[in-house]
């Protein structure tokens, strides 16, 4: 069922509700996972797409070529219910935008549907410096995955960006198609690095248990992130 279908069949029910989880993904963990699952029956979404970014503007290139990545983040999701390995990005010339993304979503979905942005929150603390940041709200919510027992003042360019913006509850949230931002605390916290996976399949350490066991099988079988 596409975006558009998706939208058509909820006329006379209540908005269809979808999330965007971007990342590089490099590569996907248990920990990406089980977050995405998380955030999806917190807010109840019909769809959470976890879009795969080619080379983010503000992050260092990843070590794998987008397309094994997304290979990778598509055997992980395989066929848990809700989520989607979105490969838009990597169809796009240049660097990948978010607000691009939410542009299309926004598009596809249209316009009653309740859009919210998902990201971690050190993406959070950098928000000022992305692309729009202003458009992002004109387009999605802001959901950030709260840290548990981490706070840090925000700077002042974010807390002019986020405003009065700020909801306590889903419910608020959800009360409208975008513009407002949520803090998102989750039930389980994995606490797996993609850098420290990385490291352990390059000195060829185990990964076992950090990795779905699709995902670990096709690192192996194409040769990822080994030393050669």
């Amino acid at each position: 069922m596409s975006g558009v279908d998706l939208a058509a069949s909820s006329l006379n029910k209540q908005p269809v509700k979808i999330a965007m989880l971007g990342g590089t993904f490099d590569p996907v963990h248990l920990g990406h996972l089980r977050s995405a699952l998380e955030v999806s029956e917190a807010l109840g979404l019909d769809r959470l797409h976890m879009v795969a970014a080619p080379r983010p503007p503000l992050r260092g290139e990843p070590t794998v070529a987008p397309e094994e990545r997304f290979a990778l983040l598509k055997a992980g999701v395989g066929d848990t219910p809700h989520l989607i390995a979105d490969d838009r990005e990597l169809k796009r010339a240049g660097p990948s935008y978010s607000v691009d993304t939410l542009a299309e979503l926004r598009n596809e979905y249209g316009p009653s549907a309740r859009l919210c942005m998902v990201i971690g929150f050190d993406t959070f603390l950098r928000l000022a410096e992305w692309r729009e940041p202003e458009r992002l709200f004109e387009l999605a919510h802001l959901v950030v995955i709260a840290r548990p027992g981490f706070e840090q003042p925000r700077y002042k360019a974010l807390e002019e960006l986020v405003g009065q913006r700020e909801v306590d509850t889903v419910a608020e949230l959800m009360a409208a198609p975008a513009g407002r931002f949520l803090s998102l605390s989750l039930d389980t916290r994995i606490a797996i690095s993609a850098t420290e996976v990385r490291a352990r399949l390059g000195e060829g350490k185990s990964v076992r248990y950090l990795l779905p066991e699709a995902v670990e099988a096709q690192i192996f079988a194409r040769g990822l992130y080994q030393s050669r």
